[in-house]
């Protein structure tokens, strides 16, 4: 039921951005009796997690499948707050088939444990022991997110948080703080076995946007974990716009207010306190500024930045620039006739072409394939979306920025015909993004995706905070703890809302 106090008036929060961060941070004070006004500059609510349709298709911008589902799971217990229904969905299992250079059998991520400590036995003999290292630093790691710390702590209460939340299993995690994947790999006497660092690399790159030798271990323990039961990675029915429509609509039944298509220009700040924003209709071009009572960005830290302006710390502004470059993406969306999927084909695969050249820039695609019946595609026909990390910088400074489109879609479409059966009379729809893509449609700084990457220098403890350094103005999203994916950016709201809900009561 909503906090608010009878005869207490509402605190009014403006939110910038409905990605699914901003969405659920505005869902949830809405549910507890805040005055919520949600602004996007797009069309469409959801971010990187929304949908758009072409002659029949069903195509999801960039997330494809969700994590959090299962009781006790983040979207399972914020829709529980809500008193909304879970949106039907179905467990990938595999959750990722994984194909190496060269190989034409697939690494098999299941999501029976059993199942899965199987096929790493028999696809990484001699690996067992890294293996059971990351299972424990998960098994503490997931017991200790779900108790809600908040991390990076800023204050007392933040830092009451997480002791609260600390338990004795919590302390085997301390020792490997400052390890990564890399450094683990060669505590265990793995640091040679190359086939098991690039299927790691491969998948550490969609969660942490690094490879496994920058990764923080304790990260990558979590997101190497939690596809396995009774966790799991969830296929949404129809698309996963139904998650932002969902906290849409419990968002408005609240009383809260969401405007599409309005960008914010500013964040106003006077004498180090956040009172409200600069905002622009993207259709009529009027500008006017609203007043709040606390600030929610669900930007990148990049864009916090640029929102500020001359208000941004000098201290906040140089940890920024000294980031290092995050990741863009190339996606193609293809809309295809059934005949070109093979027979039992999994929901996610992961391809690398070359053990010699880097992962990304098409060096490997990440792909989801829809179902029959999964509200993606008409009967007979299904879509198939393949992803690859690129640099931003050369999408922006190309002369021939159709020339590099064309020749990234021409290279996609032959990789992925080694797998599927792709023929002018089998593609039925095309369709590419790119960096500017994402820049248009998400307003993300140089279209960047994923948040910052986990490194030890970002990660948990040494991340940035919701909390920021102007006071009522917090940070949401995949800059923040835990990083990227709908669950991450979900705990992150979550968090933000248990700290602004704790400025009105102190």
């Amino acid at each position: 039921m909503p906090n608010q106090r009878i005869g207490e008036q509402k605190a009014r929060v403006i939110v910038i951005g409905a990605g699914i961060g901003g969405l659920t941070t505005g869902a949830l004070l809405a549910r507890r009796g805040y005055d919520v006004l949600m602004l996007d500059a797009a069309i469409v609510p959801g971010g990187c997690a929304s949908t758009f349709k072409r002659k029949g298709f069903t195509f999801d911008v960039g997330a494809t499948q969700v994590a959090g589902l299962e009781p006790g799971g983040i979207h399972h217990r914020i829709f529980t707050e809500l008193g909304i229904d879970l949106p039907p969905a179905t467990p990938c299992d595999p959750a990722c088939a994984v194909y190496l250079p060269g190989e034409s059998t697939p690494i098999n991520v299941w999501r029976d444990p059993q199942k899965w400590q199987q096929e790493r036995q028999r696809q990484f003999p001699g690996s067992e022991t890294f293996w059971k290292l990351l299972a424990n630093l998960f098994k503490a790691s997931w017991k200790f997110q779900g108790r809600d710390p908040v991390l990076p702590p800023r204050n007392l209460w933040d830092l009451l948080q997480i002791t609260q939340a600390v338990r004795p299993s919590t302390f085997i995690t301390i020792p490997y703080t400052l390890f990564t994947v890399g450094d683990a790999l060669r505590f265990c006497g793995l640091a040679n076995d190359h086939r098991l660092r690039t299927f790691l690399d491969l998948q550490l790159k969609l969660y942490s946007q690094v490879n496994a030798e920058e990764t923080a271990l304790l990260y990558a323990a979590t997101a190497l974990g939690v596809s396995q039961e009774p966790q799991g990675l969830y296929h949404l029915q129809g698309s996963m716009q139904v998650l932002s429509d969902r906290l849409v609509a419990t968002l408005e039944r609240d009383g809260g207010k969401l405007l599409m298509g309005h960008s914010v220009e500013s964040i106003k700040v006077d004498r180090g306190q956040a009172t409200g924003v600069v905002i622009r209709n993207q259709k009529t071009g009027e500008v006017w500024t609203e007043t709040a009572d606390h600030v929610v960005a669900n930007v990148t830290v990049q864009d916090l930045v640029k929102l500020l302006g001359d208000q941004v710390p000098h201290g906040y502004q140089r940890r920024v620039k000294k980031l290092p470059p995050a990741s863009g993406a190339f996606v193609i969306y293809l809309g295809v006739d059934a005949s070109a999927i093979p027979p039992d084909c999994p929901p996610h695969l992961q391809f690398m072409y070359d053990a010699h050249k880097p992962i990304g820039e098409n060096n490997s695609l990440f792909v989801s394939v829809s179902h029959p019946g999964d509200g993606r595609a008409p009967e007979g026909k299904a879509t198939i979306i393949a992803s690859s990390f690129v640099d931003t910088e050369p999408w922006w400074e190309t002369e021939d920025y159709q020339g590099l489109k064309y020749q990234y879609t021409e290279d996609a479409i032959s990789r992925l015909a080694q797998f599927f059966h792709l023929q002018p009379e089998t593609i039925i729809y095309q369709e590419a993004a790119t960096p500017l893509t994402f820049a248009r449609f998400t307003a993300r700084n140089k279209g960047i995706v994923g948040g910052i990457g986990q490194r030890l220098s970002t990660f948990g403890p040494f991340g940035f905070a919701n909390r920021t350094p102007i006071k009522d103005l917090w940070l949401v999203g995949d800059s923040t703890h835990p990083g990227e994916g709908t669950a991450g950016v979900s705990y992150s709201a979550l968090t933000v809302v248990r700290q602004i809900e704790n400025t009105r009561t102190t």
